[in-house]
């Protein structure tokens, strides 16, 4: 028996997916600060991933509880979790930003390493030629390091330290933060309308 297609009136997601993980390193204000101004985008579904590393780093550097952490995602994953529906390429995302990207994170993706669901889920969307930005949060920096960021360019993913952007003149952290936040999504595409662009009208 041949599947049954769905008819042209049939309903299909209008909402694009991006996957985003939070990583034991520090700046994890960083992938808070991401799922924060994404609820303000029109169309666009976050997946979590939030790592207990993420957690704990999160104690000593914003003031949230976990529970309002694990609250920011539309939907959220165990990052135990490798059966969770972003570790397969037929789930549709638009990719995956890791912010921060943590040392041990960054090898397992340029390992291939997917015996968790952050490494796997990147993996999935490299081998699907999606979009992966790694905001990796390390300095400074020894040959193995280098060696990594190295291994997972060339497969694909676009490696993104949060440096800040200083011609803007930045009147907080929080002002670096979003700024930096919002070059990481304007790699997906997604033009937030705070950011300070080179030579441009600065935003209100």
């Amino acid at each position: 028996m041949k599947p049954k297609l769905p008819s042209d009136g049939a309903a299909r997601p209008t909402r694009r997916r991006l996957i985003v993980a939070l990583t034991g390193a520090s700046g994890v204000i960083y992938g808070i600060r991401a799922l924060q101004l994404l609820r303000d985008v029109p169309g666009i579904e976050t997946h979590g991933i939030i790592s207990p590393s993420a957690i704990r780093t999160a104690q000593d550097e914003v003031d949230l509880t976990a529970d309002e952490i694990r609250a920011l995602p539309d939907v959220l994953y165990s990052h135990r979790d490798i059966g969770a529906a972003v570790s397969s390429g037929s789930f549709k995302t638009m990719g995956m930003l890791v912010a921060p990207c943590s040392v041990k994170t960054l090898s397992n993706i340029a390992h291939c390493n997917a015996g968790e669901l952050t490494p796997r889920a990147a993996d999935v969307c490299l081998k699907e030629r999606r979009r992966v930005v790694l905001m990796f949060r390390e300095t400074p920096l020894h040959a193995g390091h280098i060696t990594l960021l190295d291994l997972v360019t060339r497969s694909g993913a676009i490696v993104m330290p949060p440096v800040p952007a200083f011609y803007s003149k930045p009147g907080s952290v929080m002002e670096i933060v979003d700024q930096t936040v919002g070059r990481a999504l304007d790699l997906f595409d997604l033009e937030l309308p705070h950011v300070h662009r080179w030579t441009e009208t600065t935003p209100d």
